[in-house]
């Protein structure tokens, strides 16, 4: 699975692609192949202790970046909570 997630990135980026679409769990293999420069946008971001919902392979979104991804994805546990303003920042204080 890792040779071809690898090779499909490249294909992406030699297509002349900007970046993927990629699970969390990927972005560190991508990241290698592909460099810095290569954009790599990541859903099933989930704070810690939050709902994973429909997401099977999630991680914070601290890990997220620490693993190299560029924007998260992080829909339901802001839009669903109680307080989405405060939702939204205790996951941006979480990354500084």
């Amino acid at each position: 699975v890792k040779d071809h997630i690898r090779k499909m990135a490249l294909l992406a980026k030699e297509a002349g692609l900007d970046g993927v679409v990629s699970s969390p769990h990927e972005v560190e293999l991508i990241r290698e192949a592909c460099g810095p420069g290569f954009i790599i946008v990541t859903p099933g971001v989930r704070p810690a202790g939050a709902d994973i919902g429909d997401q099977k392979r999630v991680m914070t979104p601290a890990e997220a970046v620490s693993k190299g991804s560029d924007y998260l994805v992080i829909g339901r546990p802001i839009t669903k909570a109680e307080d989405p303003v405060k939702a939204a920042r205790e996951i941006a204080e979480s990354l500084d």
